[in-house]
């Protein structure tokens, strides 16, 4: 039986909080109606919002502070003062297990610089990473880093592949998912010399439940070629934001051109069941929902700009990878393999080399 699952929300954080906030979990409880929520955030705010759900009240605790990150803040600032704000306060519960998993919409930065310095990252992991699903012509792939570390090295790429194969384990059922490095070129020979030595680690370790195939470009990102691509921080947040803004590009025009004259107005009407399924499909919304992978506990992170719908699918989200206990699956996967930190290179653990033989 799924365990029951409760979560930690700051309620402050995002464009739209709180409301926002309430509504999206009330609209997950729906579909999770045995999880609990831990609310932190104004009460005087969040009480009669609550009030509205009488079902997601009786499930929930609402713990009141005055202090909220803002959207302005460094994460410096965040560390020195952030640890009692409704972002702090929700990681807390994860530190101090009484939530499985912690999420904000709220700043990206500062989010990160708090679960670091609260929650550690895991045994065998230097850095976190974030990650996220992305619209692909074969439904969604997911890509890390997003954001978390400007500058990678190969154990770090290497790392956010054991990582991010056994997200789309937990969250898409793939036991065994394919996974690339994400390149200026597929051959061999192109590239960093970081994307290069990871690459030979990838192929080296056969015991990985992932199918490492080698590189991709950016245009491979869209078609779904492979379901988990690995990058570093810098180039992974350039991609996502231009994916993002492409999107908005081709729903934009799509909508000026069907507006343009009376004939394509019609054209609209016969085609706008399509139209709507496409803009459902590229809809931020629908995939939206990051999260910290490689710290001792697990935080989501929301779109600031997401409405109810689109909280409401990073809490479901959340709540499959605390029932799959998302932590305990990359443990398992990184005792595969034992990084060698001073030269930069990874050999196949013992154990499983007896086993190979």
């Amino acid at each position: 039986m799924p365990k029951k699952i409760t979560i930690a929300v700051d309620a402050m954080g995002g464009d739209h909080a709180p409301r926002m906030v309430v509504d999206g979990i009330a609209q997950a409880r729906t579909l999770f109606p045995d999880t609990k929520f831990l609310i932190f955030g104004d009460e005087a705010a969040l009480q009669p919002m609550l009030e509205v759900y009488p079902e997601l009240r009786a499930a929930s605790e609402l713990f009141h502070t005055d202090s909220v990150v803002s959207s302005d803040d460094k994460p410096s600032q965040a560390l020195r003062r952030g640890r009692q704000s409704s972002m702090g306060l929700a990681i807390q519960a994860v530190k101090d297990d009484q939530a499985h998993v912690a999420i904000s919409a709220g700043n990206t930065g500062a989010l990160m610089a708090l679960a670091k310095f609260m929650l550690r990252t895991m045994p065998g992991i230097d850095r976190p990473a974030l990650i996220s699903p992305l619209p692909t012509l074969r439904g969604e792939s997911v890509m890390l880093d997003l954001g978390a570390n400007v500058e990678c090295d190969s154990n770090n790429l290497v790392q956010f592949a054991i990582m991010g194969a056994a997200y789309v384990n937990t969250v898409l059922g793939l036991s065994k998912p394919s996974v690339a490095l994400l390149n200026v070129g597929v051959e061999d020979l192109k590239g960093k010399d970081s994307i290069k030595a990871a690459a030979d680690v990838l192929r080296s370790s056969p015991h990985l439940p992932l199918n490492f195939t080698g590189f991709v470009e950016g245009n491979d990102i869209a078609t779904g070629a492979v379901d988990v691509i690995v990058t570093d921080g810098f180039t992974g947040n350039i991609a996502l934001k231009t994916a993002e803004g492409t999107a908005r590009l081709v729903t934009d025009l799509l909508g000026r051109a069907f507006r343009s004259t009376f004939m394509t107005k019609m054209g609209y009407f016969l085609a706008k069941h399509g139209l709507k399924s496409l803009k459902d499909h590229l809809d931020p919304n629908n995939h939206n929902g990051g999260v910290f992978l490689g710290l001792n506990g697990l935080v989501m992170k929301s779109h600031g700009s997401a409405n109810s719908h689109g909280f409401a699918s990073a809490v479901t989200s959340a709540i499959d990878m605390a029932q799959n206990d998302l932590i305990r699956l990359i443990s398992e996967n990184l005792q595969e393999i034992v990084l060698d930190d001073d030269a930069e290179s990874v050999t196949v653990d013992a154990r499983s080399e007896k086993a190979s033989n």
